[in-house]
């Protein structure tokens, strides 16, 4: 089987790298020939990540040179597409497509289009996202929200699969009584923001248990939303998110009950509890079913549950103990890409009916 994989991002990007990359060596080892064409380079999203740069002469030379991979499209039995293959441009491209393709959603990208500020865009785009489910001959969900779209949109075939780790990668901490407990959170600078809504449950948690915040991707600006709390910032990056997860007592992952929240696939949280590292989380979109699912933590809907959900688990290590043996189990169970990879395999081949007893074997 040769694939074309259409991804957004190089490997620095995190959807890109989650939801499709980390299954290259698995899906080349079962013999299926993979090539690769992201959409835009490490370059362009260096820019966007550290100044929240688009420029338009470089984007439109990448669109160019995406348009040069499809024209050999026809080399291959299927696309594999993330999200869509030129934001903000109509789905007119993809309508062409005369090689079978599906594509891949882990986050409510439709929202760029539909809820735009732009009254111009919500007309011209509002549905695109729906035109590219409808077209593909399967949708692959990140969660519930994003396959419900896909459902209601009217696409052919939609496959739920959350966003998993690696087991290889990721193994439990190894527990110890710690003086000063640490809260955690890995994340991006765009994502930091909401550590200020429990702003007061986490200056509480420090003062009366001695605990303190390690941020694991943020910038040295949300110190100064944290007063009062002892921050240890640490630089993200894939070689050491692992053992940096390791090193926290607690993990947290607060999330405002939003639209676009709503298309969150949980990934921190699954990060988590594969380190074996109890949780506390906000109930907004798949977040309420990993936790509920995996019995590796605690929900908080308002201030003083994070304050109460916090107090209890940094009150009891035998609680936290428990706690993350159950995420861990949960992650082995399903969300590991150990799990999911044969998941994958039937989506793709689903797409390709005389082709999938060759892709799945």
């Amino acid at each position: 089987m040769k694939i074309l994989l259409l991804t957004r991002y190089p490997r620095t990007g995190a959807s890109s790298r989650l939801r499709t990359l980390q299954y290259l060596p698995h899906l080349r080892a079962a013999g299926h020939e993979v090539r690769v064409q992201s959409l835009f380079d490490e370059a362009w999203l260096e820019g966007l990540y550290r100044h929240g740069r688009r420029p338009p002469g470089r984007t439109a030379a990448l669109y160019l040179s995406r348009l040069a991979a499809l024209a050999r499209a026809a080399d291959h039995d299927l696309l594999w597409i993330e999200k869509e293959l030129f934001p903000y441009l109509p789905a007119w491209i993809e309508r062409q497509l005369g090689t079978p393709w599906i594509v891949d959603y882990d986050d409510a990208v439709f929202h760029n289009y539909d809820l735009a500020r732009s009254p111009l865009v919500r007309r011209l785009l509002g549905d695109k996202i729906d035109a590219v489910m409808r077209g593909a001959s399967g949708v692959i969900a990140g969660n519930r929200y994003l396959a419900e779209r896909a459902r209601a949109a009217g696409a052919a075939r939609v496959t739920l699969i959350p966003t998993v780790v690696d087991l290889g990668r990721y193994r439990p901490r190894i527990t110890a009584p710690a003086a000063h407990p640490v809260i955690g959170w890995i994340g991006s600078p765009s994502t930091q923001k909401y550590l200020l809504d429990i702003r007061a449950p986490l200056q509480q948690a420090c003062r009366s248990h001695g605990a303190r915040l390690l941020l694991v991707g943020a910038t040295p600006e949300i110190r100064a939303g944290l007063p009062g709390i002892e921050v240890q910032l640490e630089p993200w990056s894939e070689e050491r998110e692992a053992a940096l997860i390791r090193r926290m007592d607690i993990g947290i992952m607060p999330l405002p009950d939003g639209p676009w929240e709503r298309g969150k696939c949980g990934y921190k949280l699954i990060q988590y509890m594969a380190c074996g590292v109890p949780l506390v989380a906000s109930p907004t979109g798949a977040n309420r079913e990993i936790v509920e699912h995996g019995g590796a933590g605690l929900l908080a809907d308002s201030a003083d549950a994070w304050h109460d959900a916090l107090s209890r688990l940094l009150s009891s290590a035998s609680e936290r103990e428990r706690l993350g043996r159950a995420g861990r189990q949960a992650v082995e169970n399903r969300y590991s890409l150990q799990r999911q990879f044969p998941v994958l395999l039937e989506a793709l081949g689903a797409a390709l009916p005389s082709a999938g007893k060759a892709l799945v074997n």
